[in-house]
């Protein structure tokens, strides 16, 4: 199993580019299969969830063709397997957004119940009930979702709780069922209108995309289209979050601040100067960040995904600050292994206290998620020594060739085996 061996205590400093935004060509990815026609992705970005899913959506019948180091070409018209195995979705849970699609198109989907990231219970249940309510009879059994409709329905639905792949799948559903569907208190995020964006390339009608009400209007069928994934906003903050805690100076092409707006007002509150460009960021850190607290919530509001590289920032930082996460009521795993770095931080329930010390010093630590990975990989990078980071298959998930991006800004990081 591989692990990252990081050599701490060199700035950041240079130029790198964002890849394409793993939570916007996920659900992408799963639009292929509405359609019959071809679909032509670029800026995908090369990461173990996307393998993933491509390998699902291939046993399904699709067939996926790469065009050069970040394209694809995926044709669906020879879809013929309604059914995502648990083999193939237990690491995922993006697995779900195959659901909506295939009942849409297919009158039936049998999809395993997804695995994925032990931050907390991230339930299914808002999919299905609104797929039952646009007409689809659900049953859930042996831990497989079977459902079927011959046509769905377009209707009203009002989720309990802001979901992001609940809203995307959803959507997906709603654009080839029969007349409206309106959905009420969706999630807003970027990859959400991203992927509406995509859908309208191909045929669908749909408004409000951005709010949190979309309205879909049904057709009959959707054509072939091609589409750019947006550039990666969490890989944008994290390494932004990596530049800051190192005290460096580093310019993020191929992105944008336009979606990143509660980060960045945080890094200049520790100090940073940031200059948002057209497609790029640049920032310079100031010799010693000021800790700033933060609460995680929906977005607009400052994202869940971003709450672990802001405590490794705040580990260093003068000042303490309080985290609070509102999201996932399990993800403040990375704090004790933190602690094992010489971090202060003091949990309770879902808020951290976390007082900046002097120094971090390198030891052996182990990844209990994505994000979580990501705030080892900064305390690593700030911390004296050798830092050994295991068990970070969850880092290959989310961050593409991160340890060849670390080391073209300087870093000395390397993948061991």
């Amino acid at each position: 199993m591989d692990k990252l061996l990081i050599e701490g205590g060199v700035p950041l400093v240079g130029e790198v580019a964002i890849s394409g935004a793993k939570n916007a060509a996920l659900p992408i990815l799963c639009a292929s299969l509405l359609c019959g026609d071809t679909l032509r992705l670029s800026n995908i970005p090369h990461l173990n969830d996307i393998s993933t899913m491509l390998r699902l959506i291939g046993q399904m019948g699709v067939v996926v063709t790469m065009d050069g180091n970040e394209a694809l070409t995926l044709d669906s018209s020879g879809l013929n397997n309604p059914f995502a195995p648990y083999d193939m979705v237990k690491t995922m849970r993006a697995s779900i957004l195959v659901l909506g699609p295939l009942l849409a198109r297919c009158g039936e989907a049998r999809v395993s119940l997804p695995g994925g990231c032990a931050i907390g219970a991230r339930p299914v249940d808002q999919h299905i009930k609104g797929l039952q309510a646009m007409g689809a009879e659900i049953t859930v059994e042996g831990g497989y979702v079977h459902a079927t409709a011959s046509r769905l329905r377009g209707t009203r639905i009002v989720t309990d709780m802001v979901t992001v792949t609940g809203t995307e799948n959803l959507m997906m559903a709603a654009v080839l069922a029969d007349g409206e569907t309106v959905i009420e208190n969706a999630a807003r995020e970027p990859e959400v209108v991203d992927l509406a964006n995509c859908l309208v390339s191909m045929g669908a009608q749909i408004s409000g995309a951005g709010t949190d009400c979309i309205r879909i209007q049904g057709v009959d069928k959707l054509h072939g289209a091609a589409h750019s994934v947006m550039p990666d906003r969490i890989e944008t903050g994290t390494y932004l979050c990596a530049a800051a805690a190192t005290h460096g100076n580093v310019r993020l092409t191929r992105t944008s601040a336009v979606w990143l707006d509660s980060v960045v007002d945080k890094l200049r509150e520790t100090g940073c100067e940031i200059d948002c460009q057209a497609d790029a960021i640049v920032l310079k850190a100031p010799q010693r960040l000021k800790a700033v607290s933060i609460r995680t919530a929906p977005y607009p509001a400052f994202p869940t995904d971003m709450q672990a590289q802001f405590m490794a920032i705040n580990c260093v930082a003068e000042g303490s600050a309080v985290i609070r996460e509102t999201i996932f009521e399990n993800r403040f795993m990375h704090a004790v292994e933190l602690i094992r770095l010489g971090a202060d931080i003091r949990i309770d329930a879902n808020n951290a206290l976390v007082t900046g010390v002097p120094r971090l010093d390198g030891a052996t630590v182990m990844a209990t998620d994505l994000r979580a990975s990501a705030s080892l990989v900064i305390a690593g990078l700030v911390a004296q020594g050798e830092t050994l980071i295991e068990r970070i298959y969850h880092l290959d998930r989310g961050y593409e060739r991160i340890e060849e991006k670390l080391s073209r800004l300087g870093a000395r990081v390397r993948r061991v085996r």
